[in-house]
């Protein structure tokens, strides 16, 4: 890198420009109806840009590194089952901070193609982009729009309001905060349409450095992504997936998604706050609370992957099944798999319809799966301890965070 690239003194902050704005306010007083012109931010270009964090600072990023590289490891070896669980409670905690919310119960049911629940739907098109995003900048190593685009794509695409702008760059202009209508008493007014392919291209090329240490890289590419805020809706949600993908592709975890935004989620009005000391330019506050959140979701995952490691061969020494039966198998296809409609279990049991059932029973009548529809047709089953463990985990996340 060039001598002019070198670290600034400080983060650049956002500029801004008057936009012209013609669509007309519902309500209000008639001298409110019409606004003409909105103040719009301008991110800075920060391709080039590097952002020298304090000693203190620098520490608590790479202890939070050092964490998650362990959480991952333990994961490894289960990354089937942990990969699932992982991403799972980080894309419904992910949901929560934007007000989505849906019982375990619902969200099960979602997983499995019911839905009935929007919310819950809305939670598992979350974890499936985050998936998507991951693995697809895992494989090849280096982000490119296209993956962006694709997790939208997964995320709204089923949406009935946003389906028909999912997976594409927005075209006009959108807020955060205030009315529906209007963009008059907006917390924040991002970049007009026309500047967001030029910044999103920037920010890729910042996301694929490899000069920049990993927690900042993860703080700032994040914070950049909220600041362009590039697509009509779904940008917190595809922005956390984001920190994720770049744990992934600068190989601090390789097996498991650490969920991050749980802590987020138990300091929310501190991150939103912090997105806003970014834009004045000090990213440090947000570097801090990512750390902080890594390192709490790491600590309390590894307890959750322990315990979960561990339950197979409980439930097996508890009913004691016979090697290859129809029990020993939905034992292990439950753990990969903790919910399943009636026609995934007979397929994954492979055996007789009748032994099926009779494994069923037996999971059932022992308290490790239980019957979450209450039909007698079309009916799903749950792991109900791995359910429950991904609740605990979340709740143990912010506990720590807030302690």
């Amino acid at each position: 890198m060039s001598e002019s690239a070198s670290a600034p003194t400080a983060w650049p902050p956002h500029g801004s420009e008057t936009l012209t704005w013609r669509q007309q306010v519902r309500g209000g007083t008639r001298a409110d109806r019409m606004l003409t012109s909105v103040e719009a931010s301008i991110p800075p270009l920060i391709a080039e840009l590097e952002f020298r964090t304090a000693t203190s600072t620098a520490v608590e990023s790479e202890a939070a590194l050092l964490a998650v590289v362990l959480a991952d490891a333990d994961a490894e070896g289960h990354s089937a089952a942990m990969s699932r669980f992982m991403i799972r409670t980080e894309s419904v905690a992910s949901s929560k901070i934007e007000r989505i919310t849906a019982s375990a119960t619902d969200y099960a049911k979602a997983l499995v193609g019911n839905r009935s629940n929007t919310s819950a739907t809305s939670m598992v098109a979350a974890s499936t982009a985050l998936h998507t995003l991951v693995e697809v900048v895992g494989e090849r190593g280096a982000f490119s729009l296209d993956d962006l685009l694709t997790a939208h794509t997964a995320l709204m695409e089923d949406d009935p309001l946003e389906a028909s702008f999912a997976g594409r760059l927005r075209d006009m202009q959108n807020w955060i905060g205030g009315s529906d209508h209007s963009p008059r008493d907006a917390l924040y007014v991002p970049p007009a349409p026309e500047r967001v392919p030029a910044l999103m291209e920037d920010l890729i090329r910042f996301l694929n450095r490899d000069d920049i240490p990993v927690m900042v890289q993860a703080a700032i590419g994040h914070a950049q992504f909220e600041s362009i805020h590039a697509f009509t809706d779904g940008n917190g949600r595809i922005g956390r997936a984001l920190v994720s993908a770049v744990f992934r592709r600068r190989g601090v975890t390789r097996n498991a998604v650490v969920p991050l935004a749980s802590g987020l989620l138990a300091r929310r009005d501190a991150y939103f706050e912090a997105l806003g000391t970014y834009r004045k330019g000090d990213p440090t506050p947000l570097i801090v609370l990512f750390a902080r959140s890594a390192r709490a979701a790491a600590v309390c995952s590894r307890e959750s992957i322990a315990r979960m490691t561990a339950l197979p061969a409980e439930w097996e020494a508890e009913l004691r099944p016979r090697a290859g039966s129809a029990v020993a198998v939905l034992i292990a296809a439950f753990y990969d798999h903790p919910v399943m409609a009636a026609g995934e279990i007979e397929q994954r049991a492979g055996a007789s319809e009748t032994q099926t059932y009779k494994a069923i029973t037996q999971l059932e009548q022992a308290g490790f799966i239980q019957e979450i529809t209450g039909r007698k047709r079309d009916r799903v089953w749950v792991a109900a301890e791995l359910l429950a463990e991904l609740d605990d985990l979340d709740r143990r996340i912010q506990r720590a965070m807030r302690g």
